[in-house]
């Protein structure tokens, strides 16, 4: 299977499996639990039909958006995500790139693989920092300081994942950060060899955000004991309105769920949420952005940008959630399995892609803009 076979997100996820280690491949695809949310989170647009509308001239189509004062020319970003090195060697630099191609916004993770510097410098598309809570608040001050000096456009913090999830894939691999495999896990790493040789043969991998306030190295802290022992379960609303007050441009909360929540974010100043249950990766169970978005939307929608992300894999997805009142939808394995499938061209093929299905499926819908689109395009079963 090549490049140019592939058309859709699961023939890039396809891609990806065949590229990677069993290990790395389960830590995009796996989830929390039973994966219940996982599945739901795509199968929850199928709840809802598109009405089109016909006859409306719609010849030009216009995809561009604004969100959290970010001017985009598509309705979707690449939502920030860790460990992207590990699934190319390029990591974020292809996906920095690949947003810019597409005029598009893009994320990067506390845990991320290429310094927000570096990234900042390259790319003139806009950037969201990605940051979690950690018990030590001077650390808190120094990363969003970081953040700050490097030109980051809007800070994303995250709040749903003050704890890890159960993700048992993880667990029956061994997969964690250093790598600590079971034999299971080391033997689904010997029967991929390219992917080894390519990890050795390319810069040493890192977590340059983190490197310069933690250790991460040797035996000394995994990913899974940051979460556990790190980030600061205590967390509040009055440590958000500290955090927004310092960072003082566009600041957003990912991982909101409740209306109660949105009015609370709004309250303090907040300029956009993500609806987001971290692609079912921490409550299994949980509601899907899709599924309160108009609830959401219909709470708070005049007072800042509502966003979600979890399972978009079409345009139609896409479609539906703009037509409820989400300003942008956020991609996460839509993207990363392109990322592994093919570097910055995956990135860019599944961008492309995107594109051509909303634009056909704007025709199809008879809207010119995303502002031709509403609540009167849907019908709910």
């Amino acid at each position: 299977m090549r490049l140019s076979d592939c058309h859709n997100f699961h023939d890039f996820r396809r891609l990806a499996k065949r590229r990677l280690p069993g290990p790395i491949f389960n830590y995009i695809d796996g989830a929390a639990d039973d994966e219940v949310t996982l599945r739901r989170n795509t199968a929850a647009f199928e709840s809802v039909d598109l009405v089109p509308n016909v006859l409306r001239g719609v010849e030009e189509i216009d995809l561009s958006t604004t969100v959290m004062g970010q001017k985009l020319d598509l309705p979707v970003y690449l939502s920030p995500t860790a460990l992207q090195r590990l699934f190319h060697h390029r990591g974020e630099r292809a996906t920095g790139a690949a947003a810019e191609a597409y005029g598009t916004m893009f994320g990067c993770s506390s845990l991320g693989t290429v310094s927000l510097q570096e990234l900042r410098e390259k790319h003139r598309s806009p950037q969201v920092y990605q940051f979690y809570f950690h018990k030590d608040r001077g650390l808190n001050r120094a990363m969003m300081q970081s953040a700050k000096e490097a030109g980051i456009n809007v800070m994303m913090l995250t709040v749903d994942s003050i704890t890890g999830g159960n993700r048992e894939r993880d667990l029956r691999t061994g997969f964690s950060i250093p790598f600590r495999l079971t034999l299971g896990g080391m033997f689904q790493f010997a029967i991929k060899p390219a992917w080894g040789i390519n990890y050795v043969t390319h810069e040493k991998f890192s977590l340059p955000q983190l490197d310069a306030h933690i250790d991460m190295k040797g035996d000394s802290l995994t990913i899974g004991r940051y979460f556990t022992e790190m980030l600061d379960p205590s967390m509040t609303w009055d440590d958000v309105e500290e955090l927004r007050a310092e960072w003082g441009g566009e600041f957003c909360l990912k991982g909101v769920m409740s209306s109660d929540d949105a009015r609370r974010a709004a309250d303090t100043g907040c300029s956009g949420i993500v609806l987001s249950n971290h692609g079912g990766r921490q409550l299994d169970g949980s509601r899907t952005g899709f599924d309160q978005l108009d609830e959401v939307v219909q709470a708070v929608g005049d007072r800042l940008d509502v966003m979600i992300d979890g399972g978009i894999q079409r345009g139609t997805h896409v479609l539906k959630a703009l037509s409820l009142g989400a300003k942008a939808v956020g991609l996460g394995r839509f993207y990363l399995f392109a990322l592994a499938a093919a570097g910055q061209a995956g990135i860019e093929r599944a961008l492309g892609q995107m594109k051509a299905e909303l634009t056909r499926d704007m025709r199809l819908m008879g809207a010119k803009t995303i502002s031709d689109l509403n609540r009167d395009n849907l019908r709910f079963r």
